[in-house]
């Protein structure tokens, strides 16, 4: 034993080399456990982001349904609206003999306007405006020297936006440019 311990005062390099491998070992386990508290907070993080997320998601879907909720039976609606509207137009006011039941088509329609206002359904009735694909679905295209190419002539059918989306377009006859000029100052002197 004397000998074991005489071997290893004498070799310094011996001593050096077991002082630094705890040392290194110990850097070095330090390091693994850093990175791995690194992954383990960035996880952490993207757990936290992630659940806010579906949060987020959650309060959307619900605010959705709660607005669109009416969506289909608004829809199902429109042609009753329709059609009052459509008898309103085809009945003469100054008949005598319908009178009774005009004013009670013109109540009705007005109960409906405001009911559907109430639950924010809004007509698009786009006479006269720019023709807009988003809320207006064109059916035919005529010439017109009256107004701007692109503008909504006619209106067979009113649209409707549900809390700004839209639920029905409305249908539409838009102006083009003629085809032939118009006759100039000139050729009608």
């Amino acid at each position: 034993m004397a000998d074991e311990q005489t071997l290893d005062t004498q070799n310094p390099e011996a001593q050096a080399a077991e002082a630094v491998a705890p040392s290194d070992d110990l850097a070095a386990r330090v390091q693994t456990l850093e990175e791995q508290l690194a992954t383990a907070q960035d996880q952490s993080l993207r757990m936290a982001a992630d659940l806010q997320n579906v949060r987020r998601r959650a309060e959307q879907d619900v605010e959705k349904a709660h607005k669109f909720a009416l969506e289909k039976f608004a829809g199902d609606l429109l042609p009753v609206i329709d059609s009052l509207e459509r008898g309103l137009e085809l009945s003469s006011p100054d008949d005598v003999s319908i009178k009774a039941v005009r004013e009670g088509m013109q109540l009705t329609l007005k109960l409906f306007h405001d009911t559907l206002a109430r639950y924010n359904l809004e007509a698009i009735d786009p006479h006269g405006a720019p023709f807009n694909p988003e809320h207006h679905q064109a059916m035919a295209m005529e010439e017109s020297i009256h107004t701007e190419p692109n503008s909504v002539l006619k209106v067979f059918q009113k649209g409707y936006l549900l809390n700004g989306r839209l639920l029905r377009p409305a249908m539409v006859v838009v102006s083009k440019a003629p085809t032939t000029p118009p006759p100039s100052i000139d050729e009608q002197a």
